[in-house]
């Protein structure tokens, strides 16, 4: 069934179809087109005559059009049961993602009885939309060297509009350079590429405007145009042009070294680097032409650079060469000749001949170093030709006839104050005014070797800190001599000499081309503290020459040892408990943290301080002794046990630290509490099976060591004395045979400190056990602080365990 448009009175052809769809009998949707932006108050269709309505009844069924969209665009008339546009339908806005058909879903409901129809409004697109592009404008750079038929992409146009409405082709505006190539895509929209279709050339013009224009189906058709501007890159394809092939230039003889001589200038048709110009002569050109002209690279500037003399040269000729800066350079080349005008200036003239260029440095005095004539082309006085030598050198001219000279040696020579001479000789005729001219000759004396090599230093004092790598490098001990060549290679080497049956060479290294000093093993500074040996620095002459310098290496203390904590002590980090009455009055010494560290005496300075306490308010700690004691008596609110962690730190950079955990007990019933000072029975039996077992070790230990130190000294006494003459003891001998016997009584020290430290805590009612060393660990045991010394070795005998 068809219906009808009414538009102010008029009737108009039916523009849309009508479709209706029955489901089971039970209800029907009808479906009506028309085109988008119809006028308001265009009829769409008669719902009552298309629904079987009666018109009358419509008003009291209280009609109502309800539409599934935001906006309501149409609605019934209620008189008539016209459907009739409210607002204007733009279907670019409502069907914005839609590409195929818009609908508009809507509902008709009545009223007694209730009804509901329903049926849908499709909206036909209309070419109500022009193309138009993104980009107002686009902009290609295009190198004027690409070929024809490549290709360049644009940018595409867009059409709200759907299917023949839809962006059709794609036209550029007329020129010579570039057409277009239009493709479709997949889904159906169009693209341009720019294709060339004839080479560019930059110097002809740089920019090209086109105009894009893109054209859509409708009807009529729309269209939108973008400007597409295409600057032409250069490449270099223009080599540079001098305005004239020959340039012809006269200038006399004599001219001041800086006079003009002329201006080139060539042009290049390119831009940017392709057209800057650099001038230079061309191998064309010989080497005294440029001796007496330069040539400005730039500037294209030729001006006096020598003494030009009409009598030598008569004409001379230039060939130069222009070349831009560009990637493959191109040139163009001109020539230039000068005529050189002549004038009274005729000079005297030398001839220097057997001329010795080298001579020794400890050449006799009177020897001949050069044959020399003088001579002027002039006559009389003007001929007459006076000869010196220009400074105070040590030479003289011996004269042998009238014009002849010997140049000789009038004064000892020493090549390392003057290596080398330029000998000037001024040769001035007699003529009014007079001229001159002069001539210089270069001697080099050769050198001998008559100088030893010097070092900077007599003494080199060389620190080195402890655990060094082997292999590292401590200094660079270097001489010199203001010799030369062979009499200046200088080969470095160590004196060697042995320091408590330790050669040098083991210890220390020196590479013998440059005298860098380098250690061979790593040193410890609680072993050694110090040495002292020579190096030598020999030169490679006939006779060889050398010299020596002493070395003094000082070891520095690295803290590279932790403090070890030996009280109270603590196996394997394990927590140490002890007991205290709480009866204990403000003061009370509960107990004191003892640390040893085996560094120097600055890094092996310890202080305490409490990383975990359980009442900070009970418990004080000395930072410089370790003593614990209490702040305050204890209440009935205190815990009955107090943990606390105990830091000792050393005041090394950086610090190293080891910690002790306390756990304190407190107990109601009085316990008798003794001074610190005072001894007191055991309330146990001191030597139980595993005491009894470390007194017997300590002493096996302590005797053995004995009977090794015995043996030693034994062995020394019965050495035989070499036959020569002993070289006097060198303080490092000594340092280090003092350095191995404090060592070997560091051991029985150690044992003297841990029965001590048995007996200190046996007395708080404590047993100390002496853990065995595992493998891979180390035995540590320190002498008194006054000696500064610390011993390490590994042994299998028990002592306090210590894991770097």
């Amino acid at each position: 069934m068809a219906s009808h448009l009414k538009v102010k009175g008029e009737w108009y052809v039916p523009v849309f179809y009508l479709f209706f769809a029955i489901w089971s009998g039970v209800f029907a949707v009808t479906r009506y087109s028309i085109p988008e932006e119809m006028k308001e108050g265009s009829v769409v269709a008669n719902l009552a005559a298309d629904l079987g309505l009666n018109v009358n009844s419509l008003a009291e069924r209280k009609v109502k059009l309800d539409i599934l969209h935001s906006r309501k665009y149409l609605d019934v008339n209620k008189e008539t049961g016209e459907l009739y546009i409210v607002e204007k339908i733009d279907r670019e806005y409502i069907c914005i993602m839609k590409t195929s058909s818009c609908l508009l879903k809507m509902d008709v409901i009545l009223e007694k009885p209730e009804r509901i129809f329903y049926f849908e409004l499709e909206i036909l697109d209309i070419n109500d939309n022009a193309p138009h592009f993104r980009r107002e404008t686009m902009h290609l750079d295009i190198l004027e060297s690409a070929v024809a038929g490549e290709r360049f992409s644009l940018t595409n146009a867009v059409d709200p509009d759907m299917g023949s409405n839809s962006i059709k082709t794609y036209y550029i505006s007329e020129n010579e350079n570039f057409s277009l190539d239009i493709q479709t895509g997949s889904d159906g929209s169009k693209y341009a590429n720019l294709v060339l279709k004839k080479s560019l050339d930059r110097e002809k013009q740089a920019v090209h405007n086109l105009i894009l224009t893109a054209v859509d189906g409708g009807v009529p058709a729309r269209s939108g145009t973008t400007s597409i501007i295409v600057r032409v890159q250069d490449v270099n394809d223009n080599a540079p042009q001098f305005d004239r092939q020959i340039y012809y230039v006269n200038i006399s003889e004599n001219s001041p070294i800086g006079t003009p001589v002329m201006k080139l200038n060539a042009t290049d048709l390119d831009e940017g680097t392709n057209a800057e110009i650099i001038y230079s002569f061309t191998l064309y050109t010989s080497e005294k032409t440029q001796d007496l002209f330069s040539l400005n690279s730039n500037t294209g500037e030729l001006k006096v650079k020598g003494i030009i003399d009409f009598e030598d040269i008569k004409t001379l000729e230039m060939h130069i060469q222009a070349h831009d800066k560009g990637t493959n350079q191109l040139s163009g080349q001109c020539t230039v000749i000068v005529f050189v005008n002549d004038v009274n200036d005729n000079h005297p003239g030398i001839t220097i001949t057997s001329l010795k260029g080298t001579v020794k440095e400890n050449v006799p005095v009177g020897t001949v170093i050069a044959l020399i004539s003088i001579s002027d082309r002039d006559s009389g006085d003007n001929g007459v030709v006076d000869i010196i030598i220009n400074g105070k050198l040590p030479f003289a001219l011996n004269k042998s006839s009238d014009n002849d000279f010997t140049l000789v040696v009038s004064e000892p020579l020493d090549r390392e104050k003057v290596s080398e001479y330029d000998i000037t000789f001024i040769v001035t005729d007699r003529g009014a005014p007079p001229l001159s001219d002069n001539e210089t000759i270069t001697l080099e004396l050769l050198d001998i070797n008559d100088n030893a090599p010097q070092f900077p230093k007599t003494f080199y004092t060389i620190p080195v800190m402890e655990n060094n790598g082997p292999g590292s490098l401590l200094s660079s001990v270097a001489a010199v001599d203001p010799d030369l060549h062979e009499n200046q290679y200088l080969v470095y080497f160590i004196i060697e000499k042995e320091i408590a049956n330790t050669s040098m060479s083991m210890l220390f290294s020196i590479n013998p081309e440059n005298g860098d000093l380098y250690a061979l093993k790593t040193f410890d500074y609680e072993r050694e503290k110090e040495f002292l040996f020579h190096i030598e620095a020999r030169d490679s002459g006939v006779p060889p020459l050398s010299s020596n310098v002493t070395v003094h290496i000082i070891i520095v203390d690295q803290n590279d040892n932790t403090p070890v904590i030996v009280s109270p002590w603590s196996a394997h980090g394990s927590v140490v408990e002890e007991v205290i009455p709480r009866s204990i009055d403000k003061g009370h010494l509960v107990s004191k943290v003892i640390a040893i560290d085996g560094d120097s005496v600055h890094n092996s300075r310890i202080t305490y301080q409490f990383l975990q306490l359980t009442d900070a308010t009970l418990f004080s700690l000395d930072q410089y002794n370790g003593e614990i004691r209490t702040m305050r008596m204890f209440s009935y609110r205190d815990a009955r046990h107090q943990r606390m962690v105990v830091l000792a730190k050393d005041n090394g950079d950086p610090a190293l630290s080891a910690t002790v955990t306390i756990k304190l007990s407190t107990v109601e019933q009085a316990v008798k509490v003794y001074s610190d000072t005072m001894e007191v029975p055991l309330e146990y039996d001191i030597f139980s099976d595993l005491n009894l077992y470390l007194v017997i070790s300590l002493g096996a230990v302590s005797f053995l060591l004995l009977m090794t130190i015995l043996v030693t000294i034994v062995l020394k006494c019965q050495k035989p004395k070499p036959t020569k003459a002993a070289p006097p003891v060198c303080r490092n001998s000594i340092i280090s045979q003092r350095n191995s016997t404090i060592a070997d009584s560091t051991l029985i020290s150690s044992d003297a400190y841990w029965y001590s430290l048995f007996l200190a805590e046996t007395r708080k009612g404590k047993v100390v056990v002496r853990q065995p060393v595992p493998k891979a660990g180390y035995i540590i045991s320190s002498l008194p602080r006054s000696t500064g010394l610390t011993e390490t070795s590994e042994s299998a005998a028990s002592t306090l365990q210590y894991s770097k």
